[in-house]
């Protein structure tokens, strides 16, 4: 056993999904993680209170900042990602919020991908900005305008692994080549990939954040995020820019979090100057239904795979489907960067009918199998029309920026038998395409 009581784990990603970061409990020799539904930690001494106090010492005080069931989740999505350390968070916009905290105040600016989720545009537009942290949003596949956006006050350049629902690969080393010529990091979504598929730290990639309630957990039933470090950007480098990790922080009397924690510093200023303030960490229950699902990320992953290939070969021979994006398609736009920095191409399909908009959205209320709701990465196929819902706070001209057609539909392709979900598909399209040409029932609203 290592000394934290956890499994030395060395296998394949596999074996680190059912094994990394757990052990028999120490108390008990329970066999499975146990939920420590507790609040607090009675502390031994009053200098080992002091010293946790002072971040002396790393054990446990209170479960907003840390608590032994999450730390057996942080530790698995660690090993899986060949990072020193995690943070899991409430939800995957909290792990991003929890870096902009630490990295970005007013007066700086974030250079991210044009094409994102419509959530992380939204926040960089409408809650950065109220912090007074400007966004600038670039051509995503063009590393020449991140560097020709990023300046002095840039806080950190950002971008997603498979983009939200455009689904166009960004040449990440190229990116990354650039944030480190200017000496900033590579914040990078891998939600779309999970590890599984990508491993973004082996591309240069600096920072990683992902909503740990899409495929990592499967089920659909639990939010959750998870935030993580390459430990490689130097911090100490830049301690005027970046004082929460590479200067003396101010909240815990001048510590230098780079100088005492080494490849650790990012993750624990998150923790301790983010979230902890914040309240923004994961709960010990969720933590445990994630781990559970987390078990099985390797299987279900290749199943996603498979049936998304499956689903986009039929769509892309459907009379009634106008196109059809696929990174695993060969005419894809970035079929190439997608082969060069992923493993397979993932479970999401994005596609447009020929009777445009008005069927997309009659699309949604038409399918049986498929369900029609504003998640992704669940064992079930899922569908939306993100112009009229999930992108929907964006105008035209922002939504086609962010890869975002009024006629795309985002299928996320479960695990269910694949013939099965084409079926519901061919059906469905032709409801669908019925109704649209004969004007249908009234179903205006706005998306969320």
């Amino acid at each position: 056993m290592n000394e934290d009581g956890t499994r030395p784990v060395t296998g394949g990603f596999g074996t680190r999904c059912v094994h990394a970061g757990g052990g028999p409990d120490p108390g008990t020799g329970a066999a499975a993680t146990p939920i420590h539904q507790t609040t607090s930690y009675e502390f031994p001494d009053a200098g080992t209170a002091a010293d946790r106090y002072a971040l002396e010492d790393l054990d446990h005080v209170y479960s907003r900042i840390s608590n032994p069931t999450v730390r057996v989740l942080e530790r698995r999505l660690a090993a899986l990602h060949d990072a020193p350390d995690a943070l899991a968070t409430g939800s995957g916009m909290a792990a991003f919020d929890a870096a902009t905290t630490v990295l970005a105040e007013a007066g700086d600016n974030v250079v991210s991908a044009s094409s994102i989720y419509g959530g992380t545009h939204a926040y960089l537009s409408n809650t950065a900005s109220r912090r007074g942290i400007e966004a600038r949003f670039v051509d995503t596949l063009d590393p020449g305008a991140y560097a020709e956006a990023i300046d002095e006050d840039t806080a950190y350049v950002h971008c997603e692994t498979l983009a939200n629902p455009s689904l166009v690969t960004p040449p990440l080393a190229e990116i990354a080549e650039v944030a480190g010529e200017h000496g900033v990091p590579l914040f990078v979504d891998n939600t779309f990939a999970t590890p599984a598929l990508c491993r973004p730290f082996e591309h240069g990639v600096d920072l990683v954040w992902e909503s740990t309630t899409k495929w990592i957990h499967g089920s659909g039933t639990t939010v959750g995020g998870v935030l993580l470090d390459s430990g490689e950007f130097p911090w100490s480098d830049y301690p005027e820019k970046y004082p929460e990790v590479g200067g003396p922080n101010p909240a815990f009397d001048g510590v230098n979090f780079a100088e005492r924690f080494g490849d650790r510093a990012f993750s624990l200023a998150a923790r301790h100057r983010a979230t902890r303030a914040l309240g923004d960490g994961q709960s010990p229950f969720d933590a445990w239904a994630t781990l559970e699902g987390l078990k099985t990320l390797h299987l279900r992953m290749e199943r996603h795979c498979g049936n998304a290939l499956a689903v986009a070969e039929f769509l892309e021979g459907h009379p009634e489907v106008a196109w059809v994006s696929y990174p695993g398609l060969p005419e894809h736009e970035t079929h190439d960067a997608a082969s060069r920095f992923l493993d397979d191409f993932g479970g999401m399909v994005a596609f447009g009918l020929e009777a445009g908009y008005e069927a997309g959205r009659r699309l949604c209320e038409e399918v049986e199998l498929a369900t029609f709701l504003a998640n992704i990465g669940d064992a079930r196929t899922l569908l939306i029309h993100p112009a009229s819902t999930t992108h929907a706070q964006l105008s035209e001209a922002e939504q086609r920026a962010s890869g975002v057609s009024p006629d795309l539909l985002r299928l996320s392709v479960g695990i269910e038998d694949p013939e099965d979900v084409i079926a519901d598909l061919e059906s469905a399209i032709g409801r669908a395409t019925a109704r649209a040409g004969d004007g249908g029932a009234d179903a205006t609203g706005e998306g969320t």
